[in-house]
């Protein structure tokens, strides 16, 4: 039997005041219940990248930045992905679009799914991600989390949580069912 697949549950923007600590933190425990894989929060702030200035793609040379070089050793180390994106401007944040790019065959034929936040449940966020994936090799899944607006105020302005939102759980099951099958 092999060992347990390793999921990244990768944080997606690095601004201060995010969001995206609650929707990582809360996905983070859900994840700690299951055993039948390990799950890791991998913060974009923890690789400071410079912006894509290598000589070529990652596909044909490999990265000479030593934060690039960290990032793919430890995308390389994973079985899978959870990307937590925001949307900014019907799109995914500038630093996961750098950082994606930072790398290449360190994704290649691996399972992602997504928790996305912002106007449309950051829908829009995911299918440009889906399109970076695919070039990537990266096989993205059906089921991702969407955290509409009305959550994020409900968190941002009322006091709420996410426990406040127990559908989100279910979803979240889901997804998280789907990505260690394909994992």
């Amino acid at each position: 039997m092999s060992a347990a697949p390793k999921i990244g549950i990768i944080v997606g923007t690095t601004r201060q005041g995010r969001f995206a600590d609650g929707p990582a933190k809360w996905l983070a425990e859900i994840a700690s219940r299951r055993e039948d894989a390990q799950f890791e929060v991998v913060d974009l702030r923890d690789y400071p990248l410079p912006f894509f200035e290598e000589m070529a793609a990652p596909v044909f040379v490999p990265p000479q930045n030593e934060v690039a070089q960290k990032w793919g050793d430890k995308i390389d180390s994973l079985d899978g992905f959870v990307f937590i994106t925001a949307e900014y401007n019907h799109s995914i944040s500038g630093v996961l679009k750098n950082a994606l790019d930072y790398a290449y065959k360190q994704y290649n034929r691996k399972a992602a799914s997504f928790v996305a936040y912002g106007g449309s449940g950051g829908a829009r966020a995911v299918e440009h991600l889906r399109g970076i994936l695919a070039e990537l090799q990266v096989a993205s899944l059906k089921y991702p989390v969407h955290i509409g607006m009305n959550e994020m105020l409900g968190i941002m302005r009322e006091g709420k949580t996410m426990a406040d939102y127990p559908y989100l759980v279910d979803t979240a099951k889901t997804m998280l069912d789907e990505l260690v099958w394909w994992t």
